[in-house]
């Protein structure tokens, strides 16, 4: 779920209003080939598309089960504006697995990718006066969305020293009556957290208290590998409405595919009046789903992939992290003050003190880009200066032959101090 919009030309001149992970990566990318050295092949630690790698392949049910729909020559007209049936009703018999109660075809809507159910739940909740908190640091597609749709933004920290978790208390300072949703991404993107039960629980109660909806964005749904198991934010559907965001992209590693949802999660039936049922009806009568054939595959995609297939996937990602934070503790200019317990990605605080030619995270990722071919996003563009998101979706040699290139990037431009 990258960001598709791009950054100005000159990233000198950047403001947070403008920065955009796939901008910033095309001119990261554009920097490597200013200075590109033959001898060093590209290594992308910043792209949150793990299909680069030939070690993170999808199911071969998925990929046949698109293959015969396709071929099956009933799928290539239009599907209904809300999705095909068969594939919400997977869908909501998927999700309703990890629930208290059970969610039903009407909850589901289909989306091209988790992107455009971003798009769709801030166009919805957006009204004259209204504003939203989102996580800092987080997904800038949120900040993009709620511009366009003319709604404030207010962010809330999270808290580094305890796992990223929400700062409840500023939430409770940020918003008013005319806040309109807490949006929460768990699994974390960029931080890689995975909140408890309780913490989760905490959250429903203070949005409850302070009468807004949550949107949890899970589009890392499952991919969790810590001591904190995934709890989906919809087992607190009877505290507070939440509107859930997913997709196959990650878990089943088809993020080309555009295969997403947006789902009610509301027992108690704050979503299910009439006037909240026709706005969201006729909304997605604006809008184009996923192919239709990709639509059709979709029950037997949950239905018959194995879980073998997502243990391999949990597998590698705790390799290649446990690579990542093993090298990290020979690169003093770099830490991390949580090891993720999920999603793909990790923020590391940059200590500019320590290098004697680099002026911010920005400075230190475009020099990387060019001497080293190196890839990772700097951490101003998640809403963190000084800070810098790596992800770890990689393969083992291409994850540790960027960091040994970031150490001897760090060598190369450390303090006299600091090298002593």
């Amino acid at each position: 779920m990258e960001n598709d919009a791009v950054v100005g030309a000159n990233h000198e001149s950047r403001t947070t209003s403008t920065i955009t992970i796939k901008g910033i990566l095309s001119l990261l990318m554009a920097s490597v080939g200013e200075n590109y050295d033959d001898s060093k092949r590209v290594i992308s630690l910043g792209m949150g598309d793990p299909t680069i790698y030939a070690c993170f392949r999808t199911t071969s049910v998925a990929e046949e089960a698109v293959a015969d729909t396709l071929h099956s020559h009933k799928f290539h007209g239009y599907a209904p504006t809300a999705g095909l049936l068969q594939a919400r009703n997977a869908i909501a018999e998927y999700l309703s697995r990890d629930l208290p109660y059970q969610l039903s075809s009407d909850d589901v809507f289909i989306t091209c990718g988790c992107t455009q159910a971003i798009d769709v739940s801030i166009a919805m909740l957006s009204r004259p006066g209204a504003n939203i908190l989102l996580p800092r640091p987080g997904f800038p597609i949120y900040e993009l969305s709620a511009a366009f749709r003319h709604v404030e933004v207010r962010h809330y920290n999270l808290q580094p020293e305890k796992s990223w978790e929400v700062d409840l208390d500023a939430i409770e300072a940020l918003a008013d009556k005319n806040t309109v949703a807490l949006v929460i991404i768990n699994p974390g993107n960029p931080c890689g957290n995975v909140y408890t039960y309780n913490h989760l629980e905490k959250i429903a109660e203070t949005a409850k208290r302070l009468g807004t909806i949550v949107i949890a964005d899970e589009v890392y749904g499952h991919l969790a590998f810590g001591a904190n198991p995934f709890v989906p934010m919809g087992v607190f559907g009877s505290i507070v409405p939440v509107l859930t965001l997913g997709s196959l992209s990650k878990r089943w590693l088809v993020p080309g595919w555009r295969l997403g949802w947006f789902v009610t999660n509301d027992p108690c039936g704050t979503f299910r009046k009439p006037k909240v049922v026709e706005v969201i009806k006729k909304y997605f009568d604006l809008l184009g789903g996923p192919a239709t054939f990709i639509q059709a595959a979709v029950p037997r995609i949950i239905s018959q992939t194995e879980v073998v297939f997502f243990q391999k996937t949990i597998d590698h990602l705790k390799h290649t992290l446990d690579i990542c934070c093993q090298e990290i503790e020979d690169i003093p200019c770099i830490s991390y003050p949580y090891k993720p317990e999920g999603s793909m990605a990790m923020m590391v605080k940059l200590n500019v003190s320590l290098l004697e030619d680099i002026s911010d995270d920005f400075d230190f990722c475009f020099k990387l880009a060019k001497e080293e071919s190196v890839i990772i996003v700097p951490g101003t563009a998640v809403g963190l200066k000084d800070w810098l998101r790596i992800t770890f979706a990689a393969d083992h040699s291409a994850v540790r032959e960027g960091m040994k290139r970031i150490k001897s990037f760090y060598q190369r431009h450390a303090t006299k101090s600091s090298k002593q």
